[in-house]
């Protein structure tokens, strides 16, 4: 109302009772019609300048230090080197192939059938309620007593043991 003149009062009361003030309509169309609202932005020269808020850039550091390089290349050696050495303590590297073609495959093999079950419209929330209850059982049964977290790294130790086949004392 505010905007409004004395003189032009009239038209703008008919306007206001037609279809209310100017925001509150845009507001009403943006709802009924599902869009976003827009927000104005504030004018720079609207604020006092006491107010506005400037930040100043952050400097921007770049790591060239030699050190750096080189602990990250010595260290890439290390990775190498320990690899390689691996590599050529392997007897027979064709069923070390194998075995890892074949765990490739397992691998796609279960995101092909975890997206199939993904894409049944109820089967995805079933999962994650038998997931969560077996996350709760499993923490109940190992985690929550010091007695049952003993149990679970001895079957641990015991398990890395059958795999790798040595024993570490």
């Amino acid at each position: 109302m505010a905007a409004c003149t004395a003189s032009t009062y009239l038209s703008c009361t008919q306007f206001h009772a037609a279809l209310g003030p100017p925001r509150q309509a845009q507001a009403f169309k943006r709802r009924f019609l599902g869009m976003p609202a827009r927000h104005s932005r504030v004018k720079p020269e609207s604020c006092p300048k006491e107010k506005r808020m400037r930040f100043a850039p952050r400097p921007i550091k770049a790591a060239t230090s030699e050190d750096t390089s080189s602990s990250v290349s010595k260290d890439f050696d290390e990775v190498l080197g320990d690899l390689k050495e691996k590599w050529d303590s392997v007897e027979n590297k064709s069923t070390l192939l194998v075995y890892g073609g074949g765990a490739l495959a397992a691998l796609w093999l279960s995101s092909t059938v975890v997206s199939a079950i993904n894409s049944v419209p109820l089967l995805p929330k079933v999962m994650e309620l038998i997931g969560l209850g077996y996350a709760l059982w499993f923490t109940y049964r190992y985690l929550l007593f010091k007695e049952s977290r003993k149990e679970l790294a001895a079957d641990a130790e015991e398990l890395k043991q059958k795999i790798t086949g040595s024993k570490d004392d």
